[in-house]
């Protein structure tokens, strides 16, 4: 009883301090509301129009999407495709990262360049490029083996593109784990006669077992909300992603889609909540901790090579299938005529210029929008305490969960009609691009306030600074990394985005994403690459402009 009234007064002088803080009080209530408004409402929108039909509540919509058994064979090829691709993924991410951080390898620089890849290019080019290589009239398939009957469409070609896609995720995550690492444990079983293999199976995969859940995890999350990738290369093989859009604008049934959005977001927030409260928390300190000195790397050619030649293998097959995505855009009919041409080029530049002047516009719009937003946010978290913090903290990571279509239909249904009509606007796709986005920000300034002793703000609060002053001249300068890793990550994400705003683009702005993949489903391989090309040479451009911009404002590479 007297811990909790002590618990209470805590909270009532912390309360205090915020209403004597006019700019932290609106702040909260600012964040508080646009969350509430902007996540909650659109997935309650979604409940809502699964729920409802005409003003009676109604469970119809789920009881014949359970009892259809085509559904009932999406659920199952949804959870069987996410198993084997996050199983796959972590496997070969693992790899890399064990080649990254452990051994003395040859071809670092080549394994870093393929991470970087499937996060500047749009997520269905490698889709497109098996397409282009393995399809019936594929490059290897028809004109160098000569086969005419193999289909690369379906579980097959999407278990190969999602792997590839998908990888580099696991890896980003598991080298951070594995350079964390103390090396004086594993030197210690050395010392003790274990062998290599002894070392790395008793020591080494015992302590990173939480990241490697973790890592299928995040893989898995990723590939059950995949969008573009089934509606591509899927075929016949549904998945409940690409079920939400054909179900809601294929077949007008915007009830059913929901209902499907519903089951599918179900699945992505139970996994999101096992990653983040409990797999994230059984995590070993020696993981956590900074290692005592730097790990002296595996030289022994009879494990560097070996592994080196098998993470080669799968670059080379990366980087082919990339490769490809610009020779595409000027062969004059992939398959058929492989004579050089640039009227693909010139389509684009003729008559796909809308689209590519709108997708920078509004990436550039929601750019600094995420990041300023994602920081304060991660300054509340961390340094505030409030009524409502728990919520916030949960809320604007949760996006970071729901499927794109999810979104998508949700502020379909959401800001159609009043008070907030928001459809066919600029605002409702920059809005989804923040959203969306808004969690990588948000943990990274977390991650980056976590390592800052909260006494050097406190110095400048004692001296009369408000809290708008301390966030401003402060904290920020001293989160600049992480700060501008979420600006890149956010033009990066919003230049790319397809699975939410493909149900957002009007006659007014397009997209070039929604434009790639019109004309892949039109056939028309050629137009695609050469639009997929220009994204990425767009958004490398952009990227490089930015790092060239901090280094002169003393941010380094290493630091974002």
């Amino acid at each position: 009883m007297a811990l909790r009234k002590s618990a209470l007064k805590n909270d009532l002088n912390d309360m205090k301090k915020i209403w004597r803080d006019p700019m932290l009080l609106i702040t909260i209530v600012f964040v508080l509301i646009s969350l509430a408004v902007f996540i909650l409402y659109p997935l309650f929108s979604v409940l809502k129009v699964s729920f409802i039909k005409g003003s009676s509540f109604t469970l119809n919509a789920y009881w014949e999407t359970l009892k259809n058994i085509e559904f009932q064979k999406t659920l199952k090829n949804t959870l069987v495709l996410g198993a084997v691709v996050g199983g796959l993924s972590t496997i070969i991410g693992f790899v890399f990262a064990y080649a990254d951080s452990y051994i003395r390898s040859h071809f670092k620089r080549l394994f870093k360049v393929v991470s970087i890849l499937p996060i500047i290019s749009p997520p269905f080019v490698l889709a497109l490029s098996a397409i282009m290589l393995f399809g019936q009239y594929g490059l290897i398939t028809r004109r160098l083996l000569g086969i005419t009957d193999y289909n690369i469409y379906g579980f097959k070609g999407l278990v190969i593109v999602q792997t590839m896609t998908f990888f580099p995720v696991a890896y980003l995550l598991l080298t951070g784990l594995l350079k964390r690492i103390d090396p004086s444990l594993e030197e210690a079983a050395r010392n003790m006669g274990a062998s290599r293999w002894k070392t790395f199976k008793t020591v080494t995969l015992p302590l990173m077992a939480p990241g490697l859940a973790n890592a299928f995890l995040l893989t898995f999350i990723e590939t059950v909300a995949d969008f573009s990738n089934p509606m591509v290369i899927g075929g016949n093989f549904s998945t409940l992603a690409t079920q939400i859009y054909l179900q809601a604008i294929g077949n007008y049934d915007m009830q059913g889609g929901a209902a499907v959005a519903v089951i599918l977001l179900s699945i992505s927030i139970l996994l999101f909540v096992l990653e983040k409260y409990w797999i994230e928390k059984k995590s070993y300190i020696t993981v956590t901790g900074k290692a005592s000195r730097e790990r002296d790397l595996i030289t022994e050619k009879h494990i560097v090579w070996p592994i080196d030649i098998a993470c080669l293998l799968i670059t080379v097959f990366v980087l082919a299938f990339y490769a490809l995505i610009p020779l595409g855009g000027l062969f004059k009919v992939m398959g058929v005529d492989y004579s050089l041409t640039l009227n693909h080029f010139k389509y684009v530049f003729s008559l796909g210029t809308k689209a590519l002047k709108d997708t920078t516009y509004l990436a550039a719009i929601a750019t600094p929008i995420t990041g300023i937003y994602g920081m304060i946010i991660a300054f509340l978290i961390v340094r505030k305490k409030f009524f409502g913090k728990g919520f916030i903290e949960f809320t604007s990571l949760l996006a970071m969960a729901v499927p794109g279509t999810v979104i998508g239909i949700g502020y379909v249904t959401a800001y159609n009609t009043k008070p907030l009509v928001l459809t066919g606007t600029a605002t409702i796709i920059i809005l989804s691009f923040v959203m969306r986005s808004v969690p990588v920000g948000v943990r990274s300034g977390v991650a980056s306030l976590q390592q800052i002793d909260p006494a050097i703000e406190e110095a400048a609060a004692d001296l009369g600074a408000n809290t708008t002053k301390v966030f401003t001249s402060v904290t920020l300068p001293l989160i600049k990394s992480a700060f501008f890793s979420g600006l890149v990550y956010t033009f990066v994400r919003s230049m790319t985005a397809v699975s939410a705003v493909i149900f957002l683009v009007s006659a007014k702005y397009n997209l070039l994403t929604v434009q790639i993949l019109s004309q892949v489903d039109n056939g028309r391989f050629g137009v695609a690459s050469a639009f997929s090309t220009i994204l990425i040479i767009i958004v490398y451009i952009a990227i490089s402009i930015l790092y060239f911009g901090l280094s002169k404002m003393g941010v380094s590479r290493e630091e974002m």
